[in-house]
């Protein structure tokens, strides 16, 4: 994603202006949806239905292009369509449609840029801020890796990027049983793999514009056993007789890895394989696993250091537990997008304020393996830089205590 206007930054964001952004990747919509909230007001080209009766009484309904503001009320993000849909009420005076009626404008990545505007009614704060700053780096949508979790009879093809794990496709395919002959089981092993190839080659496709080299930065196989490795083989094989020279540079390079079975949620496991680390170690998304990973082993060790729900991490950040020296918060990248201004306040408040004091924080999405076990903990878990106990016993005295956050007149809990 990127500014419409080269003059355009994020710390040159005018609160009474509309920002203009322009989609040109898929990944730049997921990070549109993270950046727009509830009572937003979004701007973009749209098509709307328009109903025209003749003279003669006859009706008949058209798409009409017209470009539309509206004040959002919900959005729907649709990972495998690279689609997002805003939902909202019109607030621009147009010919077409009436002011205050509702409308979806439909964003699409395509091959050709996408522009929208975004008004932020209540301001950009840090958070929106720190956001819109993520969305346009020129580092964003680099780390691309493509996960094939396997084992006999059944695959799955994951895209898993800086923010989220897509499951692209799931294979199956019948393997003889152990009766048949071994000739059979293999004839019906090397179907399957005929099957997964053809399917990873389709969602590569070369051209994938997530690498400017159409080849994913990794592939990892992951399976239980010898599955993933005789794939890799099957791969070398059919490159070699296709003379097919990237399909034999990606196979070469892929990672194998084991897992306990080749369903999803082996996912886990392959991220925190040293393979995976070894060829992912400055992608977020392993700092994002292995941080996860972090805070669970603290949370088994019981030692205070580890702390979830709102309000025990509150009361950490309000002793000043979350800072320098190596406190960490973790918080649902959702909950920035509520219709409730307050509500917001609050976990923007907690962010400045750890940052405030030097600690380090973690917007993580639901759409991913890390934020998914964070929302097991209710969406929001601290690490702490020294211990704290007792923080999620019942403190009467504390029930109305408010602690100042970053901005003037900005309270915690």
């Amino acid at each position: 994603m990127r500014f419409a206007s080269r003059r355009q930054t994020v710390a040159s964001i005018d609160e009474t202006e509309g920002v203009e952004l322009i989609i040109t990747d898929p990944e730049d919509l997921w990070h549109a949806n993270n950046l727009i909230a509830i009572g937003d007001i979004v701007y973009a080209p749209t098509l709307r239905k328009v109903t025209t009766e003749s003279s003669t009484g006859s009706t008949s309904t058209q798409k009409v292009r017209v470009e539309l503001a509206v004040k959002v009320t919900d959005t729907s993000f649709d990972p495998r369509a690279s689609e997002l849909r805003v939902m909202g009420t019109i607030v621009n005076e147009n010919e077409i449609a009436a002011v205050g009626q509702y409308h979806t404008i439909s964003l699409k990545y395509s091959d050709r840029d996408i522009k929208f505007t975004i008004w932020k009614m209540q301001g950009w704060d840090s958070v929106a801020r720190s956001q819109l700053a993520e969305a346009v780096s020129e580092t964003a949508n680099k780390d691309v890796v493509f996960a094939i979790v396997m084992q006999e009879g059944v695959a799955n093809l994951c895209l898993i990027t800086q923010s989220r794990t897509v499951v692209k496709q799931r294979i199956e395919h019948t393997i003889p049983k152990k009766r048949s002959s071994r000739k059979e089981t293999e004839g019906g092993m090397s179907d399957f793999y005929g099957k997964v190839l053809s399917a990873l080659l389709a969602a590569i496709n070369f051209n994938d514009p997530y690498s400017r080299s159409g080849i994913p930065k990794q592939l990892l196989l992951a399976s239980p056993g010898f599955v993933a490795q005789n794939f890799r083989a099957y791969m070398k094989e059919h490159a070699e007789k296709k003379g097919d020279k990237p399909l034999a540079r990606l196979a070469k390079e892929a990672a194998v890895v084991h897992t306990s079975t080749g369903h999803v949620h082996s996912l886990n496991e392959v991220l925190k394989s040293p393979e995976a680390q070894a060829t992912m170690r400055d992608a977020k998304f392993t700092n994002e696993t292995s941080m996860m990973d972090s805070f669970y082993q603290k949370l088994r060790q019981d030692d205070g250091r580890a702390w979830y729900g709102v309000k025990p991490v509150a009361k950490a950040i309000r002793e000043g537990a979350v800072g320098r020296g190596g406190g960490v918060l973790m918080v649902n990248s959702a909950f920035f997008k509520s219709m409730d201004v307050a509500e917001r306040q609050k976990y923007v408040a907690l962010v400045d304020k750890v940052r405030a004091d030097g600690g380090d924080v973690r917007l993580l999405s639901s759409d991913h393996e890390s934020g998914q076990r964070l929302d097991a903990l209710g969406g929001i878990a601290a690490l702490l830089t020294y211990p704290l106990h007792d923080l999620d016993e019942d403190d009467d005295d504390e029930d109305g205590a408010q602690v100042a956050g970053s901005a003037a007149g900005t309270t915690i809990i």
